[in-house]
């Protein structure tokens, strides 16, 4: 089971957290619960046991622990015997919960990314978002202390929810639908100032400017009569306006663009068959576009493009599949997945396509793409399957002589760039011939990708004047073709820049200025969809930041309480020896496997050399020295294009010094 939806907006239930008759007792529930009020963040077993009990028994403990594994075997039935738990996890001194898919946390990021959207969407986002919510958050624990602040939380937000989709309605000129809910909305929550503001706009806008203003006299009597306050300023100009009948107050006239999308939608629907699979081919590029238009594009263009390759298949035309398969070229500059899982099952169907396709020249295009997509789609894997995938399409794709595909299968290469450390020379090189053949050929998107790529190569090697160049290209082309997602990337690069020059470059502001600038790229993550490159990236690169220059300074670098993500398993090391366990540090150094082939593995292997530097672990210092000693010359970390812990050679010189002291 790697997706969960549990049943918090509303009773968490046995049946609906998909626990078994056996887990019905209210303390698995309550330990389940606690652990999604949580949010993914670690719980102290001492704390759980303090919320679980006011007089704890002599047993707490030991209780908690068969809870924590009952769950376990409820939330994943068919994980093997004695491998790892990955949905309810244990960390450090207690557990958290990574479930990705929690009615509550799925409605917060519809919510976020309705907001991003045009009028008629985002109403019907939020109103699939509000169907979530079954009754009040966590009614079950309503009494408990620990759930009040979330509770409280999650009731705003959707009363927040409520309103935003009722001013949806009225921006997308249907106003009158906007009406029963807002009524419903005031009867409960009639304190709610917006509300009424809506509701009178909602009538006014349908012709009922009597009823509008009834409405407004009603909402002064109970503002008045519950809360001995008058309207606000808002209500008090709508009341002026609607008496005045202001031509401000009526819909604004749709823009042709959202004019012309409503009319061929609705042509497309009339005469394209509810079957054809030209609608999957359809779906898949609108999904190509949904994917780079930030908010939470990214997610639904994922979740979207399953269920059409799933789709495609069930028709049974390797073809079709093959199409739909290929046609999501969507440039990526992350090599982690966002979705693993989801990864997983595109490369399977990828791979039986390439079986099915009929082995002739007219399909060597088709062929070309779904190559590119293994490599792709296997990132961070060191898979020898994806590395030849990936030269196979780069080899295809010149013979074909096609601008578009070669850009493609170049991207799948450098997907592949990874497999050990120090290859930005390789990457740049990929990068320049991106650029060069995007901007001849009006392939925007991959212009920016070769920008960006060589923006991440050009800081490894430390030649911040040409990343720097590259950086204010992105920028430029992605403003020029509404491409939010890039901003992310740039303005990593420059936290980067700050924490690599010591904030010389623009006038000072040294360690301070390049923490703040990297505070504000975590800020920038935390709506786009890209949890492969969020996930534990901000810890990682306060930790970089503090190391650089320091490879004896672990102990203190290293921060115990943030959450760590993918990288958890490289940073454990570090948070062991900080707690002053020296013997539990050597033990999780010497079962330390090899970190991902991705873009940060020189900084983990820098963070791993510094906890062998504390401990003079020669067998690890020789892992870190021979993992390294490739990328000499280069910043440690840095190809990323996000993060960095400094020079190479001084990490070399270190562990070198410690090797050879008698």
């Amino acid at each position: 089971m790697d997706q969960v939806a549990f049943g918090v907006l509303g009773p968490v239930t046995a049946e609906r957290a998909g626990l078994p008759l056996a887990l019905k007792g209210p303390r698995h529930r309550a330990v389940l619960a606690r652990l999604l009020v949580a949010r993914g963040r670690v719980v102290p077993v001492a704390r759980l046991v303090a919320d679980l009990w006011q007089e704890p028994p002599p047993a707490a403990v030991g209780a908690i622990r068969t809870f924590v594994g009952d769950l376990r075997r409820a939330l994943e039935p068919d994980r093997p015997p004695r491998t790892p738990a990955r949905l309810l996890v244990t960390d450090g001194p207690g557990y958290a919960l990574r479930a990705d898919k929690v009615d509550a946390w799925l409605f917060e990021q519809a919510v976020a990314a309705a907001a991003q959207e045009e009028p008629a969407r985002a109403a019907h986002r939020l109103r699939e978002a509000l169907e979530l919510w079954r009754g009040p958050a966590y009614a079950e624990f309503a009494d408990e202390q620990w759930c009040g602040g979330e509770r409280a939380r999650l009731t705003e937000l959707r009363l927040r929810a409520v309103e935003q989709r009722a001013g949806a309605l009225l921006a997308a000129d249907r106003a009158a639908e906007a009406v029963p809910d807002l009524d419903a909305h005031l009867t409960g929550h009639p304190w709610r100032e917006e509300a009424w503001r809506l509701l009178a706009l909602a009538l006014y806008r349908t012709g009922r400017q009597g009823d509008a203003l009834a409405v407004l006299r009603r909402a002064r009597a109970t503002l008045a009569g519950r809360l001995g306050l008058d309207p606000g300023r808002a209500l008090r100009r709508l009341e002026a306006g609607i008496l005045a009948q202001d031509p401000g107050l009526d819909a604004e006239p749709q823009t042709a663009a959202a004019r012309v999308w409503s009319q061929a939608a609705e042509a497309y629907d009339r005469n394209v068959a509810a079957g054809a699979g030209a609608r999957l081919e359809s779906t898949v590029g609108l999904l190509r576009t949904l994917a780079v238009t930030g908010s939470g594009g990214l997610a639904a263009a994922r979740e979207h493009r399953l269920a059409a390759i799933t789709a495609a298949e069930e028709t049974g035309d390797p073809e079709l599949t093959a199409r739909v398969i290929g046609a999501y070229d969507v440039p990526a500059i992350w090599p982690r997945s966002d979705d693993e899982p989801g990864a997983a099952r595109i490369v399977r169907a990828t791979e039986r396509a390439l079986v099915r396709l009929p082995a002739t020249p007219a399909q060597d295009a088709a062929r070309c793409r779904l190559l590119a997509t293994v490599a792709l789609e296997t990132r961070g894997t060191r898979s020898a399957r994806a590395v030849a995938a990936a030269a196979e399409a780069e080899r295809l794709a010149r013979r074909l002589d096609d601008p578009a595909l070669l850009a493609f299968a170049l991207n799948g290469v450098f997907m592949q760039s990874c497999t050990r450390t120090g290859l930005a020379p390789r990457r740049d090189t990929v990068g320049t011939e991106l650029v060069a053949l995007a901007a001849r050929h009006g392939l925007a998107t991959y212009e920016v990708l070769g920008h960006l790529i060589r923006t991440q190569a050009r800081a490894a090697l430390a030649d911040f004047a040409t990343a720097d160049a590259h950086a204010t290209a992105a920028d430029r082309l992605a403003g020029r073709h509404e491409l939010p997602l890039v901003r992310v990337f740039t303005q990593g690069y420059r936290a980067l820049r700050l924490a690599a020059t010591g904030g010389t470059a623009h006038g000072g502001g040294g360690t301070d200025a390049a923490e703040a600038a990297y505070r504000e790229v975590g800020r920038l993550l935390d709506g786009p969809g890209m949890p492969g490159v969020r996930d534990g990236l901000l810890p990682l690169a306060l930790l970089c930041l503090r190391l650089a220059g320091r490879p004896h300074g672990i102990r203190e670098a290293v921060d115990p309480g943030a959450d760590w993500g993918p990288y958890l398993c490289w940073i454990r090391p570090a948070l062991a020896l900080a707690a002053d366990g020296e013997r539990a540090a050597r033990d999780a150094l010497r079962e330390l496997p090899e970190p991902p082939a991705d873009l940060v593995q020189e900084a983990l292997w820098c963070v791993v050399a510094a906890v062998a530097l504390e401990l003079g672990d020669r067998p690890t210092l020789h892992r870190c020295l021979t993992a390294l000693r490739p990328a000499a010359g280069q910043l440690a970390g840095a190809g990323s294009g996000l993060l960095t812990a400094g020079p190479v050679d001084d990490w070399l010189r270190a562990i070198g010094e410690a090797v050879v002291t008698p």
